[in-house]
């Protein structure tokens, strides 16, 4: 299947994410289609790592830049160790964190079967083994590696469930594995593991604390992409756009603004506005994680042009949610 995503409008399908709904996916990414489906962080939009033209399909379908690498998705970690070469390091972190929400980036094995264009040309290869109901057994019946960003148009907010996925999507692919909403929200940690000492490329569901109390050693920082090629999905300083402009941190809310809130306590102004969501009430970042970009869309969708968002915590999963409203408020290319 090569068309291109104007040839496929309106054939978009949504099935349930049974046995049926399973095979039928498999089969239409073993004929080079597209297919979005539910992993635990968002949904991702699939398509065969070793098929180049399914793989700019892809990039054509998101509005993608091409030098924007992709992760591929595997069902288990012998299947990814026969991709990519994992030093001591990034052994030990495969062993523990997957299946899950996990990335690793890795030096690429001189036959590596993710084409070129899914590693956007770089000697390292991005991978991952997702820990979901849905997505582990479409794995396994597809036997080949998958790759899977979420499952929106370049630089959208993630989405969380199938209605998401069809905002975006629609007309540009092929079809909808619908298992519900994900469970934890947000995308997965990176980690640079092409060196011992692992580099954080994008925070994500796994909060850098865990990581580094289980590995004993502190995780460097990303270095600033600036005008060079991201070496892993994320890392664009504008991401995850909305229509209406964010302000973050907030501690009032104007008459005009929206508001996106953390914990029990509400910025002065609050009353002021008629739409107000609450990433968890409690102040459990958990919750929030999971809430956020479902509440981004929704105050998206409504008619203000601003949102005004609270501090969140700088702690555990707080630092991937405030990287994600960065991006989100970053000015637009």
């Amino acid at each position: 299947m090569t068309t291109s995503p104007d040839s496929v409008k309106h054939r978009a399908r949504v099935v349930p994410a049974d046995s049926a709904g399973i095979a039928e996916a498999a089969r239409v990414l073993a004929g080079g289609g597209l297919v979005a489906f539910p992993t635990e962080t968002v949904y991702g939009l699939g398509a065969d790592a070793t098929d180049a033209r399914a793989v700019a399909r892809l990039y054509a379908a998101k509005e993608r830049p091409t030098f924007n690498p992709l992760i591929a998705h595997l069902a288990s970690a012998d299947a990814a160790k026969e991709i990519g070469r994992l030093n001591a390091t990034a052994s030990r972190l495969a062993e523990k964190f997957w299946p899950g929400p996990l990335t690793l980036v890795v030096p690429a094995l001189p036959r590596c079967p993710v084409c070129e264009l899914a590693r956007a040309g770089l000697d390292t290869v991005a991978l991952r083994v997702p820990a979901h109901p849905v997505a582990n057994p479409l794995l396994r019946a597809v036997g080949k590696p998958v790759v899977a960003p979420s499952a929106n148009r370049s630089g959208h907010v993630s989405p969380t469930t199938a209605v998401h996925v069809l905002t975006d999507l629609r007309d540009r692919i092929d079809l909808v594995l619908d298992g519900g909403p994900t469970p934890l929200g947000l995308e997965s940690t990176i980690l640079d593991c092409t060196r011992e000492q692992p580099r954080m490329l994008r925070p994500g569901t796994i909060p850098r604390g865990d990581i580094e109390e289980f590995l004993g050693m502190a995780i460097a920082d990303s270095m600033p992409v600036g005008g060079e090629a991201p070496a892993a999905p994320g890392q664009l300083a504008s991401h995850y756009a909305t229509r209406a402009k964010l302000r973050l941190d907030a501690d009032s809310v104007r008459p005009d603004e929206a508001l996106l809130a953390f914990g029990p306590s509400l910025p002065q102004g609050a009353e002021r506005t008629a739409y107000v969501l609450n990433l968890s009430p409690n102040g459990d970042l958990v919750e929030a994680a999971a809430n956020l970009f479902a509440h981004l869309r929704a105050l998206d969708a409504t008619d203000v042009h601003a949102i005004a968002v609270a501090p969140i915590p700088t702690t555990g999963l707080g630092e991937a949610i405030r990287d994600r409203l960065l991006r989100a408020a970053a000015p637009r290319p």
